[in-house]
């Protein structure tokens, strides 16, 4: 299947890869659908590019990359929504911002570790969860 992409031009993706989000990401409700692409071989980022907007692209990364602690239980609703069976069935994933530094540093890098995006990845459904306010921040600043 190939895809157009404003960032990328035209990408080609297996369609069994696509991801199908149970509920948009929070402020785009109409993207639906999306594919995970790699940055450079050697990184940990993605991209998740929308297959519903052209311009629509996240960086994402494995949050246990970052926090290696981070955990959490998903709300019944989700699990459900993602049809999961197992927790092994079950991968999350963090947006990543970035805003300039300071006097010409570097970018600083943020994650939101409050809404993860989790998916089944046998099933290949996806949703965004917001978690616990006072356990994760929605900018986690790493490098």
């Amino acid at each position: 299947m190939k895809i157009e992409t404003t960032r990328f031009g035209t990408v080609e993706i297996d369609e069994d890869k696509v991801l199908r989000f149970v509920r948009g990401i929070l402020g785009f409700p109409n993207d639906l659908r999306y594919a995970l692409l790699p940055h450079k071989d050697d990184s940990p980022f993605f991209w998740l590019q929308s297959l519903d907007s052209p311009d629509l692209a996240f960086v994402v990364i494995n949050p246990s990359l970052i926090v290696s602690d981070y955990a959490f239980e998903l709300p019944k609703d989700a699990e459900q929504e993602l049809e999961l069976e197992r927790p092994e069935q079950a991968e999350a994933l963090v947006i990543v911002t970035f805003r300039p530094g300071e006097n010409g540093n570097p970018a600083i890098m943020s994650a939101n570790l409050l809404g993860p995006v989790v998916i089944n990845v046998d099933k290949g459904l996806a949703r965004q969860v917001v978690l616990d306010p006072n356990k994760y921040p929605v900018r986690y600043e790493f490098n």
